[in-house]
């Protein structure tokens, strides 16, 4: 009879592992969101408008380069090392980074000669033209470090990947802010000395200064797994020379795989991609058919700026903790057990909505005074734009993590389906809220909330085909609705208190917040949206257990 010790071990390992990596995805997230801040407050609205129409255009060129990499080289590794095929496991790796070079080299030379295209052709903004050759070395780099990323994580070990991926948007961070300052301050004397005044020029370079950040962050993150792979090789190398395995994949049967291996990944994520570069423009093209041009970049700056960073900070507390549910849906299906498969898909979108619905309400209630907290200058769009724009924040958790739960599911392709059909609809929705309501760029934020909202009505109506799933209302929706409530009504009350007596935007939205998650929190537990059982199945269940019992909570 086997040994279930060494069973136990590698699920142990598995687990801390996937902790590691979970832990680091948070905190870069959390680092990503945080020097938005002061970056779109060196270099404005426009400059954000460059900066993110330039990231548009990136983030399709890496995905057809290198977003699919890590996952299929560490897919393909770890099958090797498990098997302890280690010459092969090096052939993998050969073929990757050939893969890299062929592939990132590519997409590095479209972006760099294509960016005048893009900045005039395609976005009207032909400023965006300085960011977008900022980034495109970045391509290259990045698909480099994807191949080894990959490889560390294919032999079992996520701490290379975790300290690259952290050390990474630390350096971005630091350079984003500095060159951008840097660039922004030396192209405004240029506006000076040459009477520019106004044409953007100075904001433009601000955004190029924040791209180089991006470059700097990954080519160092590319470094460090160099140091490590290098450290690491001659010990890999004895492993070869005492590999007994008899096949020997050769180079073309390992470039067929890898491509075969590579391809849904980068079909299903660009649509995904793919929409906000449709969105961009079309919508840049509507504001220059109507003689607004010129301020389409400030428009689109504020929106992918300011009122996306803050909407995006629930949703990833929201999906982080809800995808941490995920590899269990994988086992309970591999164990073939269909009732386990649907508790835990049932706890993954009952822990979304637990973040997701107070979230929407906060941002809503709070949506000036975080606003004027984070921005400076005139935030009356922004604030707007979350005022109105809120309920994304609901939709999109959900979405995200039926996706996950559709996937685990093996049901891969239905995600993409989805979002070809909701992808339509939107850009109908786009064209006329904007041609037809001139709603402006409030067009874009309601036509991203319905892409949201029919992404969630057909994922739900899979999950009920494929699981028999009925989402719970009482416990998921209503109750943490009506806390929500609550808790919304006592931040509103605290923030206008407080701001009678102190004029303090910081001190009162702070005890605001404060104030709102002491209520929402007491208000689950007492209302029994949450009990001991789930919050233990939660990433760091056991202390935030230990703690609630100590304050009598639970």
């Amino acid at each position: 009879m086997e040994s279930k010790a060494p069973k136990k071990a590698k699920e142990s390992n598995f687990v801390v592992q996937g902790s590691i990596l979970a832990v680091a995805s948070i905190l870069v997230r959390i680092i990503g969101i945080a020097y938005r801040v002061p970056m779109i407050n060196i270099i404005g609205d426009e400059g954000m408008g460059y900066y993110g129409t330039a990231f548009n255009v990136y983030n399709i060129a890496l995905l057809l380069s290198s977003y699919s990499l890590p996952l299929a080289v560490s897919k393909m590794v770890s099958t090797r090392m498990a098997n302890r095929e280690y010459r092969n496991t090096d052939r993998i790796l050969r073929v990757a980074l050939a893969y890299a070079t062929l592939a990132g080299g590519v997409m590095a030379a479209v972006m760099w000669f294509g960016a005048k295209f893009f900045a005039e052709k395609v976005f009207f903004m032909p400023y965006a033209v300085f960011a977008l050759r900022s980034l495109a070395p970045t391509i290259w780099i990045m698909a480099y470090l994807g191949v080894f990323r990959g490889y560390f994580q294919g032999r079992g070990t996520m701490v290379p990947t975790a300290f690259s991926q952290v050390l990474e948007q630390i350096i971005n961070a630091v350079v984003s802010i500095l060159a951008g300052s840097i660039l922004f301050n030396e192209a405004l004397k240029a506006e000076a000395l040459k009477a520019l005044g106004g044409t953007g020029y100075s904001n433009a370079w601000g955004a190029a200064g924040g791209t180089i950040g991006t470059g700097a962050g990954a080519f160092a993150a590319f470094l460090f797994l160099l140091f490590v792979f290098a450290v690491g090789r001659p010990s890999f190398r004895r492993r070869m020379k005492r590999d007994r395995s008899r096949h020997r994949e050769d180079y073309g049967q390992i470039t067929r795989v890898l491509f075969f291996t590579v391809l849904p990944v980068i079909v299903s994520s660009a649509i995904y991609n793919i929409n906000s570069v449709l969105d961009n423009g079309l919508l840049a093209y509507n504001f220059t058919m109507a003689g607004e041009g010129d301020t389409f970049a400030s428009l689109w700056g504020v929106y992918t700026g300011k009122y996306h960073l803050l909407i995006n900070v629930p949703m990833a507390v929201s999906n982080a903790l809800s995808s941490s549910l995920i590899p269990s849906v994988s086992r309970a299906l591999a164990q073939h057990d269909k009732r386990m498969v649907r508790k835990k898909a049932a706890a993954a979108i009952r822990f979304s909505l637990l973040i997701a619905i107070p979230s929407t309400v906060g941002l809503t209630v709070l949506a000036g005074p975080i606003t004027n907290l984070l921005f400076s200058g005139d935030n009356t769009l922004a604030i707007r734009m979350t005022l109105y724009g809120s309920l994304a924040v609901l939709f999109y958790s959900v979405s995200t993590v039926t996706n996950a739960i559709l996937q685990g599911i093996d049901r891969m392709r239905i995600p993409i389906y989805h979002a070809v059909i909701a992808l339509i609809l939107h850009l109908a929705a786009l064209e006329v809220m904007a041609l037809v309501f001139h709603l402006g760029i409030f067009s874009m934020v309601y036509a991203n909330i319905l892409f949201a909202f029919f992404m969630c009505v057909m994922n739900f109506y899979s999950l009920r085909r494929e699981l028999r799933y009925r989402q719970e209302m009482i416990r998921s929706i209503l109750l943490p609705t009506i806390a929500s409530v609550f808790m919304g009504a006592a931040a509103f009350g605290v923030y206008q208190g407080i701001h009678l007596m102190l004029k303090s935007n910081l001190v009162c939205t702070m005890a605001a917040i404060l104030v709102a998650v002491l209520v929402y929190s007491a208000l689950l537990l007492r209302l029994g949206c949450l009990n001991e059982e789930e919050l233990l199945g939660m990433p760091g269940g056991t202390r935030l257990v230990g703690l609630l019992e100590r304050f009598g909570l639970l």
